[in-house]
């Protein structure tokens, strides 16, 4: 009876002891986990994190991400003159990740890079023209390019021909059957002519075809929501895109707080402008948010 009554006290501690562990990993937290990683690399390359642009490395070619979530990811790394690389970033990484990039001669990717350039930093439409012509020159060198079909599309947006912005995407995805980015861009262009229920589907496809991670999808979802007038749905799919993104884009908390104010949810809207103004004090939309933060405090719900 004593060895029944002991290897029951065991069972006991056993299941006790398993049951606290799966609390700990159940999920609870509020935030997972996250870490830092410096990418050492080219003066001025720039980073993309699962697709994500998430800065330019400075003069010392070092570049910070911070919130860095737990797992694997993929990191891309681009410099003018040199081939873009491509590596896995592993769950054990941590601290410095040096990516070696290799000079190129390669005329394609050369004037690609310049396409990208000019298109980054377009503020004229002779300038996105420019861009366009730098694109196509790229694809007669390479023609199976999606990542120059992708950029000839995003150009072509901006100067509003979207119909050869969508052909462009349909080039893109020949070379690249499942392409987030490229799905994505469809889904704003159908946004940005009203067909809204094409610009879903398509928005949901980047999602799909990214297992999820698809911040710009979601903030196109919200658009969609916020021109319907539904501002909770349209909060949730901000709110999705300010956790995937790591707080590396300011406006989608301005987006965020205007659909908590817009739907009556001010505390919450008071939060998000707040973030807005913790990451880009001196953005362009900054003194308006403050603006409306006074005006908002002044409820008395906030008082």
């Amino acid at each position: 009876m004593k060895v029944r009554i002991s290897g029951l006290i065991l069972l006991v501690v056993f299941f006790s002891h398993f049951l606290i562990a799966q609390r700990r990993t159940s999920g609870t937290t509020s935030a997972p986990a996250t870490r830092a990683l410096t990418i050492v690399t080219e003066p001025g390359a720039i980073v993309w994190l699962d697709e994500i642009r998430r800065g330019t490395a400075d003069g010392s070619g070092k570049l910070l991400l911070v919130n860095v979530r737990s797992g694997g990811h993929s990191l891309r790394v681009r410099a003018i003159g040199f081939k873009e690389s491509t590596l896995p970033i592993q769950p054990t990484m941590r601290g410095e990740v040096k990516v070696r990039l290799l000079r190129t001669n390669d005329e394609a990717e050369l004037t690609f890079q310049q396409a990208e350039t000019a298109r980054e930093t377009a503020k004229d439409d002779d300038t996105r023209k420019k861009s366009a012509e730098l694109y196509r020159r790229a694809l007669r060198l390479r023609p199976a390019f999606p990542a120059a079909h992708l950029g000839l599309a995003r150009v072509l947006m901006d100067l509003n021909d979207t119909d050869a912005a969508l052909a462009a995407i349909t080039d893109a995805r020949r070379y690249r059957p499942s392409y987030p980015e490229a799905s994505a861009a469809e889904g704003r262009i159908y946004r940005e002519t009203g067909q809204t229920d094409e610009a879903i589907g398509a928005f949901n496809r980047a999602i799909r075809e990214s297992h999820g991670f698809q911040p710009e999808a979601h903030v196109g979802i919200g658009r969609v929501y916020e021109d319907r007038g539904q501002y909770e749905l349209a909060a949730r799919e901000y709110q999705i895109a300010v956790n995937q993104l790591s707080e590396t884009e300011p406006i989608i908390y301005q987006l965020l707080g205007a659909a908590y104010e817009k739907s009556g949810r001010n505390k919450e809207a008071v939060l998000a402008y707040e973030d807005y103004l913790r990451l880009a004090p001196n953005g362009s939309l900054a003194p308006a948010v403050r603006s409306i933060l006074e005006q908002l405090r002044q409820q008395p719900e906030l008082r």
